[in-house]
């Protein structure tokens, strides 16, 4: 979550006539000059044309390379240098990977593999190590009969080099042929020259070794690597390759060292039973892997009974393809029809003329598809879709020829699937007319919001936004500070329906549900997500800061999540920030957001100074003018803005957290006692 103050800007009006306020537009002579001037000095000549040298486009334009100069991007920089080491991997010569963060702020990755050539290249005159890290599109991996790389995921030759160019300070090290070459950069630019040691007889290392130190100049935020977010990425690439051990370490000057080793053996089928862990499998991992014309497909798949959502995660050359791409559509594609050939086949499906559509075949589904492509044609940079149409022929005869094999051998398997793909399609015709509802029903025209939304004047959803509030007593407070033109209500009466535990029929008989389907204008599940359709394009939950608020707060997230995640994508989703502290001294109110806040305010007083207190325990205690000025007013409040990282994590801590077994509960209240601080808890 990031924090965003987005100031509103307000028009200038004099009053006109009838005492209405009108905009005024005024043109003087000196306007008139200004603009002559800048329509000069606008000329646009090839004096005008810059040409950037080497990495310096890098530089200017980094959001083009690495998404963003926010914590994204910095996050962005180790993952570009982890993909040329595991791309290592994937051709076969490297076995281990050591990331670790140094307590200066710098990150080295370390592999065994070949190392990065040091002989001199022919077109540059330099030394092959030099070549590829100053010079944009170097690299051995754009394939044809010079690469070293039957299958990588770095194909565009930019990584290392931009990680480089936005680098203060980087350091290679390369040991290869019984030597150790080291050279230094600073911003793109080498600072010596590769200078060589003979390695002792009896060493046998090799491998590259980049360390960096990201530019201050060119990150926004403060250069911080989070350890979490990493060992995501790490542990996704060890399942993704079962030869590889990838090793994470922190480092830090007064705290213990954190170290973690991830290496899984079991790949894919490790990987999904990982997924599953705190879910009811009704079966054992599916896993199967095909090889034609140069492309492996390796998937693994298992339903589960308590689940009544699907899980399907992509991946191509190792790389995450978040929109999906031709291997996803070609697994959905033939999982649909080779269910529904099998539920036309068996007694269990009574009316032959009823087909299961891709949904409820792949409700409570958990499915991990990983291809390996010589010539991957990914859309853009951030390689987030795959866009090979022969992977989709081969993935689709594959998971057919697999799937159809296995479960012809095990019929018990098949009816298990059958019967809660039959179940799901019963589920959805049960909830048919309130489906309806929600498709034809406008929120002006139901009889299901009876005053409840307290809607805004505009019409334009991208100016509009809705506060999600817990009850009617902060409802009526929100309604009375907020302002009318742009910010709607919605007042929840208690908490809502826990859909993680649900099937869709009691999700849309469920009248707080119903309301926030209707108020947003979010459509239907398992339709494409329309954003035109969305009522309001910032959706902020505004709940108590207490227990209660934040168990409401999850329950509505495991809403947006399991029923539209595209939500998260659009940077729709937001959360409140109020204030917990009112600290008046004479006629000044101060507000505090946290304990750190207010011991701050208080060391900023005289020593004898007199001040009270207030510790607000609800929103509904707020007046409305204060609500306004701590929480709603676009120029004071704190929000923030929840994006979806990593689907897969994303998805365990849902199912975890909210899913039916209790257990898996228990155990992280167990694990997650010792970080408590027993004074904070609301007893």
């Amino acid at each position: 979550a990031r924090h965003l103050f987005r100031p509103r800007v307000v028009a200038a009006a004099v009053p006109g006539r009838n005492g209405v306020a009108v905009r005024a537009f005024m043109a003087s002579t000196a306007a008139s000059d200004a603009m002559q001037e800048k329509r000069v000095a606008g000329e646009y000549t090839a004096a005008n044309v810059q040409v950037l040298e080497a990495l310096d486009g890098v530089r200017k334009r980094p959001g083009m390379y690495i998404g963003s100069t926010g914590p994204r991007g910095l996050h962005h920089l180790v993952y570009e240098i982890l993909d040329n080491a595991v791309d290592e991997a994937q051709a076969g010569y490297a076995t281990e990977i050591n990331v670790v963060f140094h307590d200066d702020n710098s990150v080295s990755v370390t592999d065994n593999g070949r190392g990065i050539p040091t002989d001199i290249h022919p077109q540059t005159k330099k030394s092959c190590v030099e070549t590829v890290l100053t010079l944009m599109h170097a690299g051995g991996k754009f394939g044809g009969s010079t690469s070293s790389y039957s299958v990588a995921g770095g194909l565009h030759g930019v990584g290392l080099s931009v990680v480089n160019a936005l680098s203060e300070a980087l350091e290679v090290t390369v040991c290869r042929d019984g030597k150790e070459y080291r050279q230094h950069y600073s911003r793109g630019k080498p600072l010596t020259t590769l200078s060589s040691t003979t390695l002792p007889d009896e060493s046998s290392r090799q491998g590259s070794c980049i360390r960096f130190w990201p530019d201050k100049e060119i990150f926004t935020t403060t250069i911080e690597f989070d350890f979490s977010t990493i060992s995501s990425r790490i542990r996704e690439l060890a399942f993704l390759n079962p030869e590889l051990t990838i090793t994470l370490t922190k480092e830090e000057q007064d705290a213990q060292v954190q170290h973690n080793e991830y290496c899984y053996a079991g790949g894919l089928v490790e990987y999904v039973a990982w997924l599953n862990n705190d879910k009811k499998p009704l079966h054992d991992p599916i896993a199967f892997r095909k090889e034609l014309d140069g492309i492996i497909v390796d998937v693994s798949l298992q339903w589960c009974s308590d689940s009544y959502s699907d899980t399907v995660l992509g991946y191509a050359n190792s790389i995450r393809t978040v929109d999906g791409g031709t291997h996803i559509e070609g697994l959905k594609t033939s999982l649909t029809r080779t269910i529904n050939s099998f539920a036309k086949k068996s007694k269990i499906m009574k009316d032959k003329d009823i087909s299961l559509s891709g949904e409820h075949v792949r409700e409570g589904m958990t499915c991990i598809i990983s291809v390996k492509v010589p010539n991957p044609e990914f859309e853009g940079q951030t390689k987030t879709r795959l866009g090979n149409p022969e992977v989709r022929r081969i993935v689709e005869q594959s998971v057919q020829e697999n799937l159809t094999e296995y479960l012809e051998l095990h019929p018990d398997v098949l009816d298990s699937i059958l019967s809660k793909s039959l179940n799901a399609l019963k589920a959805a015709l049960a909830a048919k007319r309130a489906r309806e509802l929600v498709r034809t029903k406008s929120v002006l025209k139901s009889s299901s919001l009876p005053g409840k939304l307290a809607d805004c004047a505009s019409s334009n959803p991208a100016e509009s936004e809705i506060f999600i509030v817990e009850g009617d007593s902060a409802g009526g407070s929100a309604k009375q500070g907020r302002d009318r033109k742009f910010q709607a209500i919605l007042p929840l009466r208690g908490k809502i329906l826990n859909i993680e535990r649900r099937d869709e029929a009691a999700m849309y008989k469920n009248e707080e549900i119903q309301n926030l389907i209707l108020g947003l204008g979010l459509g239907v599940k398992g339709e494409d997500f329309k954003k035109e359709a969305l009522r309001y394009h910032k959706i902020v939950i505004l709940t108590d800061a207490d227990v209660d608020g934040a168990h409401i707060r999850t329950l509505l997230l495991t809403f947006f999540f399991r029923y539209q995640r595209a939500l998260f994508d659009e940077g729709c989703i937001y959360v409140g920030v109020p204030p917990l502290y009112k600290v008046e001294r004479g006629k000044q109110v101060h507000y505090c957001y946290d304990e750190a806040d207010l011991k701050e305010l208080v060391n900023t007083f005289p020593t004898n100074a007199s001040y009270n207190t207030q510790r607000f325990k609800g929103l509904g205690e707020m007046m409305p003018l204060q609500l306004w000025e701590t929480t709603m007013d676009p120029e004071r409040r704190l929000l923030k803005q929840l994006t979806v990282e990593d689907a897969a994590e994303a998805n365990v801590v849902f199912s975890s957290l909210m899913g039916a077994r209790v257990e898996y509960r228990k155990e992280l209240i167990q694990k997650a006692a010792s970080m408590v601080n027993l004074d904070h808890l609301d007893i």
